[in-house]
């Protein structure tokens, strides 16, 4: 297989790249990032783009699958119109250039209240990446929606902090679908479906996310 990794450089992505290069079933990685990544292997190739204007024609679109863990928070992106384009924008581009050479499967990292009609801003720009994607022609195409994502992250994250600790004091009362869902088992689970490829549209809820 040959697998196209969106977001290597995030809490998920980061895990699926590992895994990818450790999967004897995956022949290559093509992990396009906005900079120079610093993990090599004989497997990975890694193009510097440049996600407002990718190279649309570039051959290594053709894939097997897509796995997208593209994100960013409010915090970070620092405006509505910022957010908006790095998760939803950005996903849908990579599929759209995707899906024009031919590759059938599409994986995406999106949320457990993605909602195109929600009234919450985030939900609703998850949603509306969701039905967006559906639009595209993909053979495969699956949703891992998991909850509060735990996992080391490189930015510091004091309110998301504070949530984690209160989850996981909380997890063995809460509901499975409000528990943590660590970043390994997420990328497990969108790599496992990338590579099984069962064709329709699928989702992986928050409580399948958990272990």
């Amino acid at each position: 297989m040959k697998l196209l990794l969106a977001g290597a450089t995030g809490l998920v992505g980061s895990h699926l790249l590992r895994l990818a290069l450790a999967d004897a079933r995956i022949t290559q990685v093509i992990a396009p990032a906005r900079r120079a990544l610093s993990t090599t292997h004989p497997k990975l190739l890694a193009p510097v783009v440049d996600y407002d204007a990718l190279p649309e024609d570039a051959l290594w679109w053709q894939a097997d699958a897509v796995v997208c863990a593209l994100g960013t928070t409010m915090k970070a992106a620092g405006s509505q119109t910022a957010f908006r384009k790095v998760d939803h924008d950005y996903p849908l581009a990579v599929a759209r250039c995707a899906r024009a050479h031919g590759t059938p499967t599409y994986v995406l990292n999106s949320a457990s209240g993605a909602n195109a009609q929600s009234r919450f801003f985030y939900n609703r720009v998850k949603g509306e990446l969701e039905l967006a994607l559906a639009q595209r022609g993909f053979a495969s195409l699956t949703y891992a929606r998991p909850g509060l994502i735990g996992g080391e992250r490189r930015e510091s994250r004091p309110a998301e902090r504070a949530a984690l600790l209160a989850l996981t004091a909380l997890g063995p009362l809460l509901p499975r679908r409000w528990r943590i869902c660590p970043a390994q088992t997420i990328a497990r689970a969108m790599l496992d479906a990338a590579l099984q490829a069962r064709t329709g549209v699928h989702v992986l809820p928050a409580e399948t996310l958990i272990a």
